[in-house]
């Protein structure tokens, strides 16, 4: 093992430790190990590794060190690397931290986790996830509360809450989460860390429901990686993307390159107001000095559009189509009727169309990820409805779901990816919004403003 390695190995991004272990300067099972010390000795204050998998992961990475020896190569060959909870993984509960689904046992893993394993990747355990995956917390009576490493007393947000807490805290390189109301892209924002929510369908999110739970797709909800590096983001993206079972037969996946090479050559429209959705004023001079620095190195930034979809209206289509999706599996099934749900789906395509109307002008938005930066910790119920605080002043809790909305209801790809820190030294996040299968558009534009204006600022643990 190399000296650099040696020192700081599980500080490397997944992409170098992948180069790593090809060219054989670490081994799966040395990577393992350590992985599994950094989360026996750090875990204990933030609690965001729930689901503890390690002797099968110490069978895995030595499968992968008998691959590499023979020549073998794989996107994620020995990276050691955690899962969601709510992901099925065989063999593992899968509770969406419903106490009812305490001892439901998955007889398989997901498609995601699988092609995850197939690429290589090493599952060391399951991360944690607040009940029915409904919150920008990540508490449940079965595992308890998880805290961010930047911050004990806050919110390492929700709901893959865990899996961002383990990965800013340097436990393990890449997490597999999900995202329907925010869930990959706040996490991502109140840690510090690039998250993809992919464009809707291109990901199968077959395996990721409600326990016991197996038919189709659920609408709006995608699964998709957070990490520290935006290349990291298009390493286990191609890993997991692309058609499953019968339409493999006749689809193949071949997503458009980024549109374009260089910051100076984006059209950028930034989004940091609406009367509904307060922002905190750190997060839009964050965002104002982002669209700053983009025009000084000649891109082309906006604050209007006439051809921006009506966000209102939008956000009422998903509010709607929000409550019908995230009831299934749970106690209270909604009661939209039929005929109801189908024009929710006719007002969504609507609204899809006047996106792809606008992406013919603007090629990227951006946007907050969260009107907030990472919250003090607080018990959900009817009397904190108003209990969010933006620069000093009471503020609807779920009024927040207006930013992640923007992308979910429209299929959109969105890339979350941190662009400063408050005063008090807590992340700040954005999303980065694109058209509709151009995923390597956002990813790659947040790797060229990782490039240019910085990134990952790890946490002082």
């Amino acid at each position: 093992m190399s000296e650099t390695l040696s020192r700081d190995l599980l500080d490397q991004s997944a992409t170098e430790l992948v180069a790593a272990l090809a060219a054989r300067q670490v081994s799966a099972a040395e990577l393992t190990d350590q992985a599994i010390a950094r989360i026996e000795a750090r875990d204990g204050p933030i609690n965001a590794v729930v689901v503890r998998d390690f002797d099968r992961a110490r069978t895995q990475a030595k499968a992968a060190d008998a691959a590499l020896a023979r020549g073998e190569r794989g996107a994620l060959l020995g990276l050691p690397m955690t899962v969601k909870e709510s992901h099925n993984v065989a063999g593992l509960a899968t509770t969406w931290g419903f106490e009812h689904a305490r001892n439901w046992i998955a007889p398989e893993d997901a498609v995601g986790v699988a092609r995850l394993k197939a690429a290589g990747a090493v599952i060391l355990g399951k991360t944690n996830v607040p009940v029915s995956l409904a919150d920008w917390q990540s508490v449940n009576p079965i595992y308890g509360r998880t805290n961010n490493p930047h911050d004990l007393t806050r919110s390492p947000g929700g709901s893959s809450g865990g899996g961002a807490a383990a990965v800013a805290a340097g436990m393990v390189p890449l997490e597999f989460g999900s995202d329907i109301g925010g869930s990959i892209r706040v996490p991502a924002a109140f840690c510090g860390l690039f998250g993809h929510k992919p464009s809707y369908g291109l990901v199968p999110t077959r395996g990721h429901a409600p326990p016991g739970v197996d038919g189709a797709a659920i609408a709006l909800a995608v699964v998709g990686p957070l990490a520290r590096t935006a290349a990291d983001l298009t390493l286990a993206l191609g890993a997991v993307a692309g058609p499953e079972r019968q339409d493999a037969k006749a689809y193949r996946l071949d997503l458009p390159p980024m549109q374009r090479t260089g910051l100076a050559d984006y059209r950028v429209l930034i989004l940091d107001t609406h009367p509904a959705a307060a922002v905190d004023s750190e997060i839009r001079a964050a965002l104002d000095g982002l669209g700053s620095g983009l025009a000084r190195l000649g891109a082309y930034v906006t604050r209007s559009s006439d051809r921006l979809p009506d966000l209102a209206k939008a956000h009422e289509l998903y509010g709607g189509m929000m409550g019908v999706a995230m009831s299934r599996g749970g106690p209270e099934p909604s009661k939209a009727t039929a005929h109801e749900w189908m024009g929710l789906l006719d007002g969504q395509e609507v609204v899809r169309r006047a996106w792809a109307a606008f992406f013919r002008e603007i090629d990227i938005v951006l946007a907050p990820t969260m009107g907030a930066v990472a919250f003090p910790h607080v018990q959900m119920g009817p009397e904190t409805a108003n209990g969010l605080i933006i620069d000093g002043q009471p503020t609807p809790y779920f009024a927040q779901l207006f930013w992640p909305g923007i992308a979910t209801l429209a299929n959109l790809p969105a890339t979350a990816i941190p662009i400063g820190q408050t005063k008090s030294g807590l992340p700040i996040g954005a999303q980065v919004i694109g058209p509709y299968l151009e995923d390597l558009t956002t990813i790659g534009f947040a790797g060229l403003v990782e490039r240019e204006f910085g990134g990952f600022v790890p946490p002082r643990l």
